[in-house]
């Protein structure tokens, strides 16, 4: 048991062209995409990029056994094929000129998109993904073992699509701004979803069983904070949990209906008789860095406690309505009903994982940096949480927000409904480093910062050096020439002078890291004595 585990995280941002305020959203997404396929073609080597394969994508295989067809499959679900033209339902000339636009420019935007020449799902030089998610530009971050490694490279997730919408509004149409939240207040949620390796010995219900509780509570210390109720944001409250309102299920397979606390998803991406891929689409999209550290490693401990068979044994009577009570009261006092009828509030429920987790680690001497730095985080966030919970608010999320936003409610004499204030709950979430208010908050020193920009910056070319990534990521910045296409568990590459493409399995995540192949990167060597080495030292299959 420990806090390292294999773990990507995915932030879907929203995305808006202030110029052009019923522009599709599509279209701006697949821009952001292809402005980055631009820069990194025009750049250095270690920005490069490839193709995305989709021969790999399984979305509707169920962890409950079954596999769900492709005609009951709601659209957003099939992920497993690039979105053509037609489907993005690009605005036209028209509707640009009818909302004040020029339609000249309208025009230039669609022929960019109808153009096959456009990039709209690529593999970068870090060994990340990045693609048009439907509505929104989506960063899904390399594979990493450690909750700290997962903080770095979803901050350069935010990096990679700033360079992006900065190129995009260079190459003309004005400029295009991105959010790091997940809704638009008009009954759209968009996610932040995590996944986690876990061994596919663990049977599926002991996971549900176990994280529910956890998932529905841990809000509480990684929440980003929301002003309004419901799915259309209305009425004068703060709520802890920005994604809570749209969850309508405790189990299932979508991610945009019927949202379950507990996705099904089973496509490991990885070796499917060892491993599943837990697919987490509950948690909120974090721009503190603190928050994200808590949300994934707190969640890795869970995991490794149901593995070990110690999870708490704790079953919520009303598990959606459970997440969002909790939501609701910032004073979080409220208890929800487990089954039995006892009450427990989110604090005491949370409390009750950390207690196992500290348990099991002292009983097998547990010590490593990692778990040490999480369960003593985790711990005093409780802490603080229980007495005085704007303490808390350089490290957790949703507690600066709100100090924030009801500090200026105050000041000026307004509620949480007036629009100045609905403003600032968009703007908290604002990439641009300059107007986002978190930003501005953290440059102040009031957010509590685990990463230098410098680092950051770096994590946009590197690849983390510990799994798989390292070597989907260094293959691009070496021979991308060759790079066909590219997926999280193979690399499709040409050979001079052969017919047949060369493809590389990567099935176990934990292979191709930089201890194992590294060596080959430095030796430069051409492609096919490369491949040759690569299949005689490190058959990474």
């Amino acid at each position: 048991m420990s806090a390292r585990r294999l773990v990507g995280l995915e932030t879907e941002y929203g995305v808006i062209r202030p110029g052009m305020p019923k522009a599709n959203a599509t279209v701006l997404s697949a821009q952001i995409v292809d402005g980055y396929a631009q820069l990194v073609r025009h750049g250095d080597a270690a920005r490069r990029a490839a193709r995305w394969d989709y021969s790999d994508e399984t979305p509707l295989r169920d962890a409950r056994g079954y596999t769900l067809s492709r005609e009951q499959a709601h659209p957003s679900q099939l992920t497993d094929v690039e979105p053509t033209v037609e489907e993005t339902k690009v605005w036209d000339a028209e509707s640009i000129a009818l909302d004040g636009g020029d339609a000249r420019i309208g025009r230039t935007l669609y022929q960019e998109v109808e153009s096959t020449d456009v990039v709209m799902n690529m593999v970068l030089g870090n060994g990340a993904r990045l693609y048009v998610d439907h509505a929104h530009p989506e960063y899904s971050s390399p594979e990493v073992t450690t909750p700290r490694d997962a903080v770095l490279y979803d901050q350069a997730g935010d990096e990679v699509v700033r360079l992006a919408a900065a190129h995009a509004a260079q190459r003309g149409g004005g400029e295009l701004l991105l959010y790091k939240n997940n809704t638009d207040n008009k009954s759209v949620s968009y996610g932040a979803h995590e996944n986690y390796l876990v061994p596919r010995e663990i049977d599926f219900a002991r996971l549900v069983e176990g994280l529910t509780p956890f998932f529905a509570s841990r809000q509480i210390i990684c929440g980003a904070g929301r002003v309004g109720r419901g799915q259309l944001g209305g009425g004068a409250d703060f709520q802890i949990s920005q994604r809570a309102d749209f969850f309508e299920a405790e189990v299932g397979l979508e991610t945009t209906i019927n949202r379950p606390i507990i996705n099904t998803r089973d496509e490991p991406h990885a070796n499917w008789e060892k491993y599943r891929r837990l697919h987490v689409i509950i948690g909120d999209a974090n721009l503190g860095q603190v928050s994200t550290l808590l949300r994934v490693g707190t969640t890795n401990l869970v995991l490794s406690l149901i593995e070990a068979g110690q999870a708490p044994d704790l079953e919520l009577a009303d598990p959606v309505g459970a997440l969002q009570a909790i939501s609701h009261d910032t004073s979080l006092r409220t208890a929800v009903r487990l089954r039995g009828g006892a009450r427990l509030s989110a604090i005491e429920i949370q409390q009750r994982y950390l207690d196992a987790a500290e348990a099991y680690c002292t009983e097998r001497g547990i010590t490593d940096e990692h778990t040490t730095e999480i369960l003593t985080r985790w711990r005093e966030t409780l802490q603080v949480l229980a007495t005085d919970p704007a303490k808390a608010a350089r490290t957790v999320d949703w507690v600066a927000k709100q100090q924030l936003i009801t500090g200026f409610a105050a000041r000026h004499g307004v509620g949480l409904d007036d629009p100045k204030v609905a403003l600032m709950d968009l703007q908290w979430a604002d990439l641009r480093k300059d107007k986002g208010l978190y930003y501005r908050l953290a440059a102040r020193g009031m957010m509590e910062t685990l990463y230098s920009q410098d680092q950051i910056a770096a994590a946009v070319s590197e690849p983390p050096a510990d799994t798989r990534a390292f070597l989907r990521g260094k293959v691009l910045q070496h021979y991308a020439d060759h790079v066909i296409a590219a997926n999280w568990d193979a690399l499709s590459l040409s050979m001079p002078g052969a017919r047949r493409v060369r493809r590389i399995p990567l099935p176990e995540p934990l292979r191709g890291t930089r201890a194992e192949v590294g060596q080959l990167f430095e030796a430069e060597l051409e492609i096919s004595q490369f491949l040759s080495e690569l299949a005689k030292q490190h058959p990474v299959g």
